[in-house]
């Protein structure tokens, strides 16, 4: 008995469909959102932290443009703030650009850790996402996406976190360098550090205690400035930090009681 054969089928025709690979650079409207909302507490100290050091270039005798042209182009403020007083003493330009590599040295570790994630980018796109990156963005980045796993919606993460990141710091920055250029010479740097301080300060002045030391604090400063060995500092800090724990402790004893 004659049986047909049957004709072999190509194993092409077996074979699943290749998988469509992922575009990790295609803009996802969610994931940018969500970059966005995750970056943005941080954006009020990226803001500060840029207006410090706006101040602290022309007050170390940097020109506006000069100081504009570097905050725009360096985008570093630990390597700009290394640098400002090497600039000021006058010293040579290797040892300035010495001190903002060593300084900047840790992007070289954010690149290395970053780049699995984003290595099928054309290079203008990597070199944007490069220059924009940060400390922060990077660190925000790396706890939502550990693995180097192309998933879509990557890249649009990482610029909503970017993007905003480096619009407030500009801000502050350019804010901090005609705020600067206003300021009396004579002010010095220490207007600054000052400033720095406050920068540090409102974050921190979040509940009903703080606000009452704070202003407890001011105006026993103000009513001390004129003690010696600056005493009136040092009375500031422990009557404001006083008065802010015994507003706390009236506070928990009127919520427990009302």
């Amino acid at each position: 008995m004659n049986e047909a054969t049957p004709a072999p089928v190509p194993a092409a025709a077996n074979a699943a469909p290749a998988p469509t690979p992922v575009d990790v650079g295609q803009h996802d409207e969610a994931s940018w959102r969500e970059g966005l909302r995750t970056g943005i507490p941080t954006l009020f100290g990226i803001g500060a932290w840029g207006l410090v050091v706006g101040v602290a270039m022309v007050k170390s005798g940097l020109t506006v443009p000069q100081a504009l042209g570097m905050t725009l182009m360096v985008f570093a403020g630990s390597a700009q703030l290394a640098s400002l007083p090497l600039i000021a003493a006058g010293a040579p330009i290797w040892v300035i650009f010495l001190t903002a590599f060593a300084v900047n040295l840790r992007f070289v570790i954010f690149s290395v850790i970053l780049a699995p994630h984003f290595a099928g980018l054309p290079w203008r796109q990597r070199f944007v996402l490069g220059y924009c990156s940060g400390d922060m963005t990077a660190a925000l980045f790396l706890q939502k996406y550990p693995s180097a796993e192309p998933v879509p919606g990557k890249v649009s993460y990482l610029k909503g976190l970017m993007y905003p990141n480096w619009a407030a710091w500009q801000i502050g920055s350019i804010a901090g360098v005609f705020l600067g250029s206003a300021v009396p010479a004579e002010w010095g740097l220490g207007f600054a550090g000052t400033l720095a301080i406050i920068c540090i300060m409102v974050p921190l002045t979040a509940n009903r205690p703080a606000v009452c030391g704070v202003i407890v604090a001011g105006a026993v400063a103000v009513a001390g400035a004129g003690l010696p060995y600056k005493l009136g500092l040092l009375a500031a800090v422990v009557i404001g930090m006083l008065s802010a724990m015994a507003v706390e402790e009236l506070t928990e004893r009127f919520n427990k009681h009302g």
